[in-house]
């Protein structure tokens, strides 16, 4: 049985994770889905990492798993917690030094070609989301404060734990062609792919449960 610590993206919360979090719970695991404090402007990189080790409290077996943006938090916490295994749910992999703000353009993202998803947030990032479940995410979103965006990237190196990339065939937001160039490039690993879009925890929480759980396995 492992322990799946669920860190969220950008201005995203806990309960997006909660459907994943009960499938890996029916397959025996424990699972915690973390809120960050990603509406406070007094929160940095140091403060989201300290949310996460207090959410773990001392748990052990840990499979740390990252959406979006929380893969600048996720190498954090498994540089001072020991993990089996990291994963990257269409992350965005930080350089030491690197800001996230800098990120869109230094990791290829910005010259990258993408699918034209206009304005409508929904039709971006969880287009295959059924409609309540988006709504309530969106209803629930605090926001993103930019306080951790500016801050470069701590760590000199990746931290030493194994880890995977898995992105989502049907990201509107983060292309498949983009996120396996990011995870080569970055990390030296060839990147697993199953659908879904940017947002695959809404729309395919079963499968990305099995995901997890044939990796900790």
């Amino acid at each position: 049985m492992a322990t799946y610590v669920l860190i969220p993206g950008a201005g995203d919360t806990a309960w997006s994770w909660s459907f994943v979090a009960d499938e890996l719970r029916r397959r025996g695991h424990q699972a915690i889905a973390i809120d960050l404090p990603c509406d406070d402007d007094a929160a940095g990189l140091a403060e989201y990492t300290d949310t996460v080790v207090e959410a773990i409290d001392g748990r052990d077996d840990l499979v740390v798993v990252a959406h979006s943006l929380g893969a600048f938090t996720a190498p954090l916490v498994c540089a001072r917690v020991p993990a089996r295994l990291l994963v990257l749910a269409a992350g965005m992999v930080p350089r030491p030094g690197e800001t996230a703000s800098e990120w869109w353009t230094t990791s290829g993202y910005m010259a990258a070609e993408k699918p034209d998803g206009g304005d409508d947030v929904v039709a971006q990032f969880m287009h295959d989301a059924p409609p309540e479940r988006a709504a309530e995410m969106l209803a629930r979103g605090p926001g993103q404060s930019g306080t951790p965006m500016r801050e470069p990237w701590p760590l000199h190196a990746w931290p030493d734990v194994p880890t995977r990339y898995l992105l989502f065939a049907d990201d509107r937001f983060f292309p498949p062609q983009f996120t396996r160039a990011l995870a080569r490039e970055r990390l030296g690993v060839v990147a697993d792919e199953m659908p879904g879009s940017h947002c695959a925890y809404l729309s395919r929480p079963e499968e990305l449960a099995a995901r997890l759980d044939e990796y900790a396995k």
